[in-house]
């Protein structure tokens, strides 16, 4: 990893570090993150500790506002995707929240599991049923298949910090070209392109030297230069949907 890139990495824990609050209320211990949702407000995680564990817990925040805007998980496609998500990051869905237990020596990895969660279903899910015909994520599966692109769906890596991350699709290093990671980005925000980036920085010193990382946006509505500035800077290549034809020979072979 070249200087540059090391320093974004020192920053960026630094700036996680800073900015996140902690406060206790009650039995409970309210953790104030950084990252924020879809209507930029910080997400916030509650802790209670168990005996030896500690249970993680969203108190049924993100499928609330999820439901209350219009995109419920009442669809057996939806549910699917939503285990998926769950299954990738090691949570649990009690049917209100999204939950985890932790230990004192994997207490840091399941908060960032919970986090990840927590992003990547508000995420997947983010417009209502009223605004989509098909939710993004199946666009470019469908658009993958069409193409008779090789892939591996819903990989978890472990990176260099030992936090565990998940990606999309990953395809497979051929002759000619190397592993390519493609993450799909539903509602490209500086928080959820950042949070790819981070997880693509992670990892790759742990995969194939050569790797090239992808991040397919949904372009229904104006992206934000920053969004794409964010990518590149972090060497994550940005791929407007409305572009994806420029995709096809980076990954059909």
């Amino acid at each position: 990893m070249n200087n540059e890139v090391r320093g974004l990495v020192d920053e960026y824990l630094k700036w996680l570090k800073e900015k996140t609050v902690v406060k206790q209320t009650g039995e409970w211990t309210e953790v104030t993150t950084p990252f924020v949702d879809r209507h930029n407000d910080l997400l916030q995680i509650y802790v209670r500790q168990q005996g030896d564990d500690f249970l993680m817990t969203d108190d049924g925040y993100i499928i609330a506002d999820l439901n209350n805007s219009g995109c419920s998980l009442s669809t057996p496609k939806r549910k699917a995707l939503l285990q998926t998500v769950l299954n990738g990051f090691g949570v649990d869905f009690d049917g209100k929240s999204i939950t985890v237990i932790a230990r004192k020596n994997n207490f840091f990895l399941k908060k960032h599991n919970l986090l990840q969660a927590m992003l990547a279903i508000n995420d997947l899910f983010s417009l209502a049923e009223s605004n989509v015909v098909s939710l993004f994520f199946e666009d470019v599966e469908k658009w993958l298949d069409e193409n008779h692109i090789r892939y591996t769906p819903s990989v978890k890596i472990t990176g260099k910090s030992r936090y565990d991350h998940y990606f999309d699709f990953v395809i497979p290093r051929s002759k000619e070209y190397p592993e390519r990671v493609l993450q799909v980005v539903t509602n490209p925000s500086r928080a959820t392109v950042e949070s790819f980036a981070w997880a693509w920085v992670d990892t790759r010193e742990v995969r194939r030297p050569g790797t090239r990382a992808f991040a397919v946006l949904n372009d229904k509505k104006p992206i934000s230069p920053a969004v794409l500035d964010a990518l590149k800077s972090y060497e994550v290549i940005p791929v407007l949907w409305g572009n994806r034809s420029e995709l096809l020979p980076e990954i059909v072979n």
